[in-house]
């Protein structure tokens, strides 16, 4: 049993208790160390959808840190231990040196949230182009090392040889290679494809399940639902996650077709549905639909563009400047989400619905959409909820989105222009120095 108390009805000396040894720990000249650690267990889960099995029972401490938590915090001391932030503060804490697993100093380098990626084909996606373009699975270190240290997976165009069993299985992979993830359960067709036998009971039952996505409506690969229809699975995610206190989100896929967003803004005109069920993706592939998403946002939804690739596609809005115009108009900046559609097919399509480009999608590009921003001239501290605690909030993600005590240790360390320096992912370096030092099973 490893027990750390403090409390600060104590003295100003608390001290660390391993069987019948006491090592006092003082708090520094700065508010006072509030937090508790036990491990009674070592291989106890720290949080329901995290990851970590094994955290690491030392401490770490990040010194001069320029922190954005996402808004800006100034010049701060982090301590680290059992995957979580347990302290932070201006002064230094004097701890005694066992208890340190490493001390780094940061010299007033920017750290801000890990990013969370709410829309990636973890298990691969493709397949539009024949059984050759399934995209495999995409590998831990390819979101570590673009510092994403939490991602949502989905289904998409294949969800027939592509399963939600084997989606949860890969959730569980990546938890147990050291970051946290979840899952939407169906895919783009409708009636959805399910573990349990119907959307609800797989959101009560299944733990890493969040809600229903991503459905695809105003896209000729959909099944083209009907508004009964869509209406309906809105009411079962809503249901399921006032059952359990999940996000009870339908993550919709919006395709290039004319309709656009007209299914949602009539369940927001013709249902009790709260408009926090509807989360729209994809927003950005077209400039009316971008300025359509932009208005169902003063209605209360949370719309998510997608970090593209670049592009000749003229009528395309791009990421960075998609984020530029949404914040300058003035639209709720709480409400605006991002994320890479990383693993899945990116194709383009003629007017017969012909095959006639394909990319794909990858993680690194949120990443590169955020010093794009900072190229621009945009403060860190304006544009980090986008890719942080927005999409925290609406999937209920505890300890996710935002540095503070008691969150999860996901970190990321980044220079002036945006470069990636050091990434944490639950209390473990993932990223050292540019270097990834913590990979998947199977990378080399």
């Amino acid at each position: 049993m490893l027990r750390f108390l403090y409390s600060p009805v104590q003295s100003r000396m608390s001290s660390i208790c391993h069987d019948n040894c006491q090592v006092p720990v003082s708090a520094g000249k700065s508010k006072p160390l509030r937090f508790l650690i036990t491990l009674a267990n070592p291989h106890r889960r720290l949080r329901a959808g995290t990851a970590t099995d094994n955290p690491d029972p030392m401490l770490t401490l990040i010194k001069n840190a320029n922190v954005l938590a996402p808004e800006p915090l100034g010049h701060l001391n982090l301590l680290i231990g059992a995957g979580r932030i347990l302290w932070m503060g201006e002064d230094k804490p004097s701890l005694d040196p066992r208890l340190l697993a490493e001390e780094v100093d940061l010299e007033g380098l920017w750290l801000t949230p890990g990013l969370i990626d709410g829309h990636a084909h973890i298990t691969g996606g493709g397949g539009e182009a024949g059984f050759a373009t399934r995209v495999p699975p995409v590998p831990l270190s390819q979101f570590t090392g673009a510092g994403v240290t939490s991602v949502v997976g989905l289904l998409g165009t294949d969800d027939v040889t592509r399963s939600t069993s084997s989606l949860i299985a890969q959730v569980r992979a990546l938890r147990e290679e050291g970051m946290s993830a979840w899952c939407y359960t169906g895919g783009y067709h409708c009636p959805p494809t399910t573990l349990t036998g119907s959307v609800r009971s797989d959101l009560v039952h299944i733990d890493c399940v969040l809600g229903l996505g991503e459905l695809a409506i105003s896209d000729h690969r959909s099944s083209q639902p009907t508004f009964d229809e869509l209406v309906r699975l809105a009411s079962e995610v809503h249901v399921a996650g006032l059952m359990t206190g999940k996000a009870g989100v339908l993550h919709l896929h919006l395709g290039d077709g004319e309709r656009g967003l007209s299914l949602v803004n009539r369940a927001l005109d013709e249902t009790e549905l709260p408009p926090r069920v509807f989360h729209p993706t994809h927003i950005n592939r077209r400039r009316a639909l971008f300025e359509e998403a932009c208005e169902l946002s003063k209605r209360g939804c949370w719309v998510d563009l997608t970090a593209f690739p670049p592009s000749d596609d003229t009528d395309e809005v791009g990421a960075a400047a998609a984020i530029g115009e949404f914040l300058a108009a003035g639209y709720p900046a709480d409400k605006l989400t991002i994320s890479s559609d990383g693993g899945g097919c990116l194709p383009v399509f003629d007017k017969q619905g012909e095959l006639v480009k394909l990319d794909f999608g990858r993680s690194e590009t949120l990443l590169q959409t955020l010093r794009q921003l900072l190229q621009n001239g945009q403060p860190l501290g304006r544009i980090l909820p986008v890719f942080t605690s927005n999409i925290a909030t609406l999937l209920r993600l505890a300890g996710k989105g935002r540095l503070q005590e008691g969150a999860d240790a996901d970190l990321l360390c980044l220079d002036e222009t945006g470069e990636l320096r050091h990434v944490m992912a639950l209390g473990r370096w993932h990223v050292r120095d540019g270097e990834q030092v913590i990979k998947g099973t199977f990378e080399t």
